[in-house]
């Protein structure tokens, strides 16, 4: 076996990919890999990957062979690529595309060059209700109203449609980008914006029109949104994550296009209003009198003639709003995200319903760019008190967690942290209530919780845009969609269990540029030895995957 001990990584026959961070090549190899790989580990000196069939198609809907793939693996392996891995990339690429959904005389069909495989699809199980006839042993119709169904249905036996059969127009809306903004700031798309556009869009071709755009937070995903807004030119239904990304994507969409207040509808608990351009939440979209019964706003989605549908945050699409997604295939559909990592694993979905990735780019390279705020994640480990040993040793798992992250030592480190930061606007962010509470008011800082009403949220999160507060307390309703350009400081004193896409909204509460052009800090407090320290391990992936250095030090050294 020849062995080349100047490359960085080793490339094994369990799909998994090793990746030696010391290495002169290493960001050259982790900029690679992200293209088709997925971050599983990521300790001090080795990171591991993987290579998965979701990686590869997306990487295949992105325009990658498998040469491309094969050759990125044997120039930065240390070892010779295993034979079956070479074969796996090359079945799995060529599985996007086998099948496509396309319109023939007025019918959906599915089509493929491979009759044993239509052969096999025709017979299967899962699919027959949704298949309707087989034409011929390469061509079987199927009804219209389950395009959807069919693409999750083939999706799960490993088989991704892909769906050329085109869309619907909605109604006409004239829509037009300002130069300058309200406000009379200049205002034009970034290279990197306008290029996802474009792919996005793909001409106007049946290859565009579906997929989704990864982008950090901080980069303009909403501003992507509305320039594939002005491409198509059509009425647009938003999905956002709440009320307050709700009226941010309104006062965006006001400050940044041509159109009127009145263009404008806002579908939530508080009102109903269906116009051009309508916002709504994924709450009230789920929300259901009671557990078993009807969603009874579901109908919001055939209520205007969109052309368009916008899943803003498609990582935390709740899966009711899968069903009904995969009825509405005739509509062009972007989703815009900062990961697409989801915690509950329907990333087949995603790929499914709303569409492959079309877009990314490295979070560092934007950084580089200046486009979005150079930052530093450090986790600091604070002991455990000696009066919670015994409290910590005999709990549940789930309480081992909570006593962890609530350890009161960790008030006195974040007020050092505070103080070490006295020109900087600060965001101190946990995930229980009663905590947030007491850390607010031993700060004399305003808080914000799920219990905060509407107004008051606004005026604060305003405040604090404005310069007026300094230190905000926010709990987790503050990671999503909240646009707050000069926090360059956040302190998370209790994490989301592992969650790695709630890692990355809280890092990129602080990642906007700043006005005196100020590094962004990012400091998690993690109780040492516990469950705390376990599930920071799993949030630490999302900072490492893109390409943050993440330190560790000990409490002891901010004394």
């Amino acid at each position: 076996m020849t062995y080349d001990p100047t490359q960085p990584m080793i490339v094994q026959s369990d799909r998994s990919v090793l990746l030696e961070v010391d290495h002169p090549r290493y960001e050259e190899a982790r900029d690679a890999l992200a293209r088709f790989a997925e971050l599983e580990k990521s300790p001090e000196h080795i990171h591991t990957y993987r290579i998965s069939p979701v990686s590869l198609w997306n990487a295949a809907a992105s325009g990658m062979t498998g040469a491309h793939i094969v050759e990125a693996l044997e120039r930065l392996s240390k070892y010779e690529v295993p034979q079956n891995i070479k074969a796996e990339v090359a079945d799995q690429i060529s599985r996007y595309g086998r099948i496509k959904l396309i319109k023939q005389d007025g019918e959906f069909v599915l089509v493929s060059e491979d009759p044993v495989l239509m052969a096999e699809i025709w017979n299967m199980k899962a699919a027959k209700p949704y298949l309707k006839e087989l034409l011929d042993p390469r061509t079987i119709r199927i009804h219209p109203m389950f395009r959807g169904h069919v693409k999750q249905a083939l999706i799960r036996i490993g088989f991704p449609v892909e769906d050329l059969a085109g869309y619907v127009s909605g109604t006409y809306l004239p829509l037009r980008l300002r130069d300058r903004t309200i406000g009379g700031e200049p205002f034009g798309l970034r290279a990197y914006q306008r290029e996802s556009v474009d792919i996005f869009y793909a001409g106007g071709g049946l290859e565009g029109g579906s997929g989704v755009i990864v982008l950090p937070c901080g980069a303009g995903k909403t501003v992507v949104g509305m320039a594939v807004m002005e491409r198509l030119k059509n009425e647009t239904l938003i999905l956002t994550t709440g009320i307050t990304a709700l009226r941010q994507w309104r006062d965006e969409l006001l400050d940044k296009t041509d159109l009127s207040p009145e263009d404008i509808g806002e579908y939530s608990g508080e009102r109903k209003e269906i116009r051009p351009i309508t916002l709504t939440t994924y709450q009230i979209l789920t929300y259901r009198h009671r557990k078993d019964g009807e969603f009874p706003h579901f109908p919001l989605f055939n209520l205007g003639n969109w052309g368009l549908v916008i899943y803003d945050e498609v990582h935390l699409l709740p899966a009711p709003v899968f069903r009904f997604t995969a009825e509405i295939q005739s509509k062009r559909r972007l989703g815009l995200t900062a990961t697409l990592v989801r915690e509950d694993g329907l990333e087949t979905d995603v790929f499914s319903l709303i569409g492959p990735k079309k877009y990314d780019v490295p979070w560092k390279e934007l950084e580089k760019e200046g486009w979005i705020a150079t930052a530093e994640c450090c986790e600091i480990r604070v002991p455990m008190p000696p009066e919670l040993r015994m409290e910590y040793a005999v709990a549940s798992k789930r309480a081992k967690f909570r006593i962890a992250s609530e350890n009161p030592a960790k008030f006195a480190l974040l007020k050092r942290l505070i103080e070490q930061h006295p020109e900087d606007q600060i965001l101190v962010i946990g995930l229980y209530i009663q905590q947030v509470k007491e850390i607010a008011q031993r700060l004399h800082a305003p808080i914000i919780t799920g219990a905060t009403g509407n107004l008051e949220r606004e005026e604060l999160y305003g405040k604090f845009r404005r310069g007026e507060l300094r230190i905000l307390v926010v709990s987790k309703v503050a990671n999503f969609a909240v646009d707050l350009p000069d926090a360059s400081v956040a302190i998370q004193v209790s994490g989301t269990y592992g969650s790695r896409q709630e890692e990355a909204q809280r890092l990129g509460r602080i990642l906007r540029p700043k006005k005196r052009g100020t590094m962004a800090h990012f400091y998690s407090l993690v109780t040492r030895d516990t469950r705390d320290q376990e599930f920071a391990a799993n949030r630490q992936l999302f900072l490492t995957e893109q390409g943050y250095r993440y330190t560790i030090r000990d409490a002891g050294e901010f004394e």
